[in-house]
């Protein structure tokens, strides 16, 4: 994790930095670099230019380390797998902690694969890492693979594919043996971790704190989490680990909100739900977060 790495104690502190993190995206346009989904890549892209930064969709390894040269932070998203994009995301996560670029990662379907389990576990343990972001199967299988002593008593099921398994969806009964899990990740791997869901968990080992905003509507298309991880790219582009990634997961869940109330006062569907969303990710200011923002600490 970067040194930059600085340490909240509070939601409220959050919250009074959320502006700052804004306005550094904005300032810097950071080149966000994303090795990534091809289901989704158009709308990474659009999510990534809709919050201020500036993205790049390269993932051919002979191109990789002139791109990590200039990119500020490298997205890797494992979503849909090739030989030749397992070779760029080694090259590129190689090359980015050689330049010091930070390094997001998108855990798609971690569990359900030896070939996505042997990747991401290479990836979270040989490469310094910023930020992850995954649903809570695909963190609670990152602990699993790296024999996390949390989990040694619990039973962890896989995802259902690429989506989150039933017993896992994070909810008010779940949150504190879930945060538990978060925040030990974090801090074995000194990393930011989130875990995605009805209610967000975000943890840098030190502190963990919960996200109880979004909509039901928003993982009924295609990309919401990949877009979202673009994003968290993109402010730790920009900003520390943990405030980058509270900020990004907070605009993402409150643009989600104001999506589906737009489409639900319409009559409309899960198309105009994808316009709405991106429309909110550029529309919404720093007042509009710290308003809607139903965040708070994990006592853990």
């Amino acid at each position: 994790m970067s040194e930059e790495n600085i340490t909240y104690e509070t939601a409220q502190e959050i919250l009074d930095a959320i502006q700052g993190a804004m306005e550094n995206v904005k300032a810097k346009n950071p080149l966000t670099h994303c090795i990534t989904n091809i289901v989704t890549t158009n709308d990474c892209a659009n999510a990534a230019l809709a919050v201020g930064a500036s993205p790049i969709m390269a993932d051919d390894e002979e191109e990789i380390a002139e791109i990590v040269d200039m990119a500020d932070v490298l997205v890797i998203n494992i979503g849909k797998l090739s030989k030749e994009q397992i070779k760029a995301m080694k090259a590129g996560a190689e090359h980015a902690n050689k330049t010091g670029t930070p390094i997001a990662i998108d855990p798609v379907g971690a569990g359900i694969s030896r070939l996505r389990n042997d990747l991401i576990k290479d990836l979270v343990l040989n490469y310094d890492v910023k930020s992850i972001r995954g649903n809570m199967s695909e963190i609670k299988a990152i602990a699993n693979l790296i024999e996390l002593d949390i989990l040694q008593d619990s039973k962890s099921q896989s995802g259902k594919g690429v989506d989150v398994a039933a017993d896992d969806i994070i909810s008010k009964e779940t949150l504190k043996k879930n945060g538990i899990i978060v925040k030990e990740l974090a801090k074995e791997l000194n990393t930011t971790v989130g875990a995605s869901g009805p209610i967000d968990i975000i943890s840098d080992g030190n502190k963990t704190f919960a996200i109880e905003n979004g909509d039901e509507i928003m993982p009924c298309i295609t990309g919401s989490g990949c877009m979202l991880t673009t994003i968290i790219g993109s402010y730790v582009g920009a900003n520390d680990g943990l405030l980058g990634t509270v900020s990004a997961s907070l605009l993402m869940a409150i643009a989600g909100e104001k999506a589906a109330a737009k489409v639900r006062e319409n009559d409309l569907g899960t198309g105009s739900f994808r316009t709405f969303l991106i429309d909110n990710l550029y529309k919404l200011t720093a007042k509009d977060l710290i308003e809607n923002a139903n965040l708070y600490e994990i006592d853990i």
